[in-house]
Formats: C-alpha cells, structure tokens, sequence
C-alpha cells in the first residue's frame, strides 16, 4: 500500500526538514520519499488543508475500562480515540474489573488490540487485585507484554512489598510505578486542602500527603536500585524531591496530567465535579512550579491522564464523584496554550525509552509512525469529543490546534 501525504509543514527538530512543507511517501509501511512534489500511480493520498505531520505521539497514562466498565469505553473505541487523537503509543493502565493482574489478562489486550493504528502497551497490576498486599505475576506479565507494574491510582502501603518489587524486577529489566500519595493523611480528602476547601469546609489532600511518600520511594530506590516511576505527580516540593534524586543518580523519572499544569484548585470554587482528579488541582505556585519542571525536563512526560467515567458516576454531588477527566482529544491544544510547536511536540514524543518501548525516528527507511495536525483556532466543545464518557475538565477552553490522525505503517486513521 502506498500513502502520500501532500504539502504536510514538517515539525521536527532532529529532522533537515523541520518547519518545511513536503510530500512524503508512505510505501510498504516505511517512509520511502520526502519532497516537494511526489506522485504515484495507485497511491492513496492525503490532502488536508494547514496540514503538519510529526513523528507519532505517545502517552503514558490512558485508562479505558474493558474489561469490566465498557459503559465508560471499550478497548478498541478507546483506541480509535487515541488514533484520531494523535497517538501511535500510549500505556494502557489496568484500571479494569478485574484488573489486569496476570499474564492471561496482558495477552487478551495485547491480543484484541493487535489491529489498531495506536499501539496499546499494557501496565500490569504490580500486586494482585491491587490490594497492595502480595506481588502480581510480574515476570509472567512482561513475557505477555507488560511494559511496566503499577496499582493505578493506589499507593504501595507496603514499604517492603515495593522494596523486594523494586529488587525483583531488575532481573527482567522493567519498571515499578508507584502512586505518590499517603492515604493515612489524604483519607476523606475530596480536592486540594487549601482555601478552597477552607472557605467551603472541604475536607482537603495536603501537598505532603504526596511529597511523604515520594520521599519513602526514593529512599527505598536509593537502598535497592532499580527503575522508579512516579505518576502524576502535583506539587513543587514532589518536584524538588525528584531532582535532588536524579541528580543523586537514582534511575526514576515521572509525570505531570495535563490538567494539572493547565488548572489550579480555584477550579473547584463551583464544585463542578469534572475538575474532581486525583492527584487533585493545586494551588497556582504549584501549578506554575510543575510547568517550569516540564520545561526542564526534571518532569519527564506530560500525560492525559485520559480516564473516562460514566455520567451517573461524574455528574452528582462533589462527595460521591469519582475522579477523573478525560484528556486525549484535548491533550494537543492544551499544550498549545503553555509551549510553543516545537517544544509541544517535543513533550508528546518523549518517554518511550523509559518503557523499552522503540521510539520512532522521522527519516527515510524508517517505519512509518506518524501524528497528523492542523494548527487553527477554536473552543474545545463536546462535539470534539470522541470517547464514551464525556467527562471532560477542558470543555469550553480555547485552543490553538487539533489532532486530525494518525499513520501507523500501513495503518491509516483520520478523523473526518
């Protein structure tokens, strides 16, 4: 099959061709031809107004639900949301029921999703039932394809269960994620403890509930070595803490949602539950703290921290909603509005290596992974919305681009 992307604004810095408009032929999976003018007999073109093309994008931190929750998202509408979003790669976390706590859980994802133009790489459970009591089949699950272990959204309570964790996984070179939050401090918290929840008589999750057990991990990986990543992290202290450890030489990185480097906890003034996340919205110091660690580099990807949830289970009462907001369709204009291109693209193509996971290259002879963009403006609305469940903490932002698809070898998705 041969593809050719007509006058697509090249937008890689690594690449001659950066800032420049190209075809560029797509044969047999592979970049084949980059140049002014391309034709070829039998070739399907793609002939977008304002159209730019990068190398394909990547997220570490997607939940969708099935097993278990397809009312919230399936896995292969989730993963269509994530092509016409931009995305050749991203982690699928194992917030399912059951969750994925064995090497017969990895394989049917890996398996049912083998067709998508998004590549879905599955995050094991790192203890069965994400009970954080005895450690999942972590070998097994990276013979499947697990890519890496983690009790999404639930903190290790067990400091010797992340110990031998930490010391276990070595031998199979794969990496332990560790949610930043001590529950024995946040238990009860509904949002950021701050005036917010002061003025409104909220009961709050302090900053340090975070930055407590961000200093346990780190001084476990300190003891054991091994590879540690810390999710969504939200405060500027849980930012000091990890590059004082880096520059220790400790091997752990971590991420920032989105939302929490776009918003802060004045958000929540109206109680409007799609602001409702865990970690929770920060106050503005923290906020402008994690976009300059972004910058840096100190914080090492910026994720969506896409997690669909149902109307019934998001649209109530501040006390009874879940949290979470879903963020792939909005994670590219999102960026927009706090980096410029160049450095948005950066952050959306950056942390593959820390899951061993190939990360493409924009050169000819290589496989195709490509992200396809137009840059315009416009109101993030709910009919860009894509997923399932619309519980989206963006709605009504203005935004300066949008995904138009992805190519993923052969695999074409565009959203019309």
């Amino acid at each position: 099959m041969n593809i050719i992307l007509k006058s697509a604004k090249v937008i890689n810095v690594e690449s001659k061709h950066n800032g420049t408009k190209q075809d560029i032929l797509i044969s047999e999976g592979k970049i084949t031809k980059i140049g002014n003018s391309i034709s070829q007999k039998h070739a399907k073109i793609i002939d977008i107004k304002n159209l730019h093309v990068s190398t394909g994008w990547f997220d570490s931190s997607v939940s969708f639900g099935e097993p278990g929750y397809e009312e919230r998202e399936t896995l292969l509408n989730g993963a269509d949301v994530a092509s016409k979003s931009g995305f050749t790669d991203l982690l699928l976390n194992p917030s399912t029921k059951p969750v994925l706590d064995n090497q017969t859980d990895i394989s049917f994802i890996k398996s049912k999703s083998s067709n998508s133009s998004c590549n879905i790489h599955p995050i094991g459970a790192l203890t069965l039932k994400s009970e954080s009591k005895h450690l999942a089949e972590l070998y097994d699950m990276k013979n499947s394809g697990a890519v890496g272990f983690y009790d999404f959204k639930k903190p290790i309570l067990n400091s010797n269960l992340l110990k031998t964790a930490l010391l276990y996984s070595q031998s199979f070179d794969s990496v332990i994620m560790s949610f930043p939050q001590d529950n024995s401090i946040a238990k009860g918290g509904l949002v950021n403890e701050g005036l917010i929840s002061v003025n409104y008589g909220i009961k709050g999750i302090p900053n340090f509930a975070e930055e407590i057990q961000i200093a346990r991990d780190l001084h476990i990986l300190e003891y054991t070595g091994g590879k540690l990543h810390i999710p969504t992290i939200s405060t500027k202290k849980s930012l000091e803490l990890i590059k004082k450890a880096k520059s220790k030489g400790l091997n752990v990185t971590c991420s920032v949602a989105v939302h929490n480097i776009i918003f802060n906890d004045k958000k929540l003034k109206d109680f409007d539950t799609r602001f409702k996340v865990l970690p929770p919205l920060r106050e503005e110091k923290d906020r402008l703290a994690l976009v300059k660690g972004v910058k840096s580099g100190i914080i090492d990807m910026v994720t969506s921290d896409h997690f669909p949830i149902d109307l019934e289970n998001k649209k109530t009462d501040i006390g009874s909603a879940k949290y979470g907001t879903i963020g792939l369709e909005s994670l590219f204009g999102s960026l927009l509005s706090l980096f410029d291109l160049n450095k948005t693209i950066e952050i959306l193509t950056r942390g593959r290596e820390i899951f061993n996971i190939e990360k493409p290259e924009f050169k000819i002879g290589n496989k195709a992974s490509l992200a396809l963009f137009t840059i315009n403006d416009y109101e993030f609305s709910k009919t860009d919305i894509l997923s399932k469940s619309k519980n989206s903490a963006f709605l009504g932002m203005k935004m300066k681009g949008k995904a138009v698809g992805v190519i993923n070898e052969n695999m074409v998705t565009i959203n019309e």
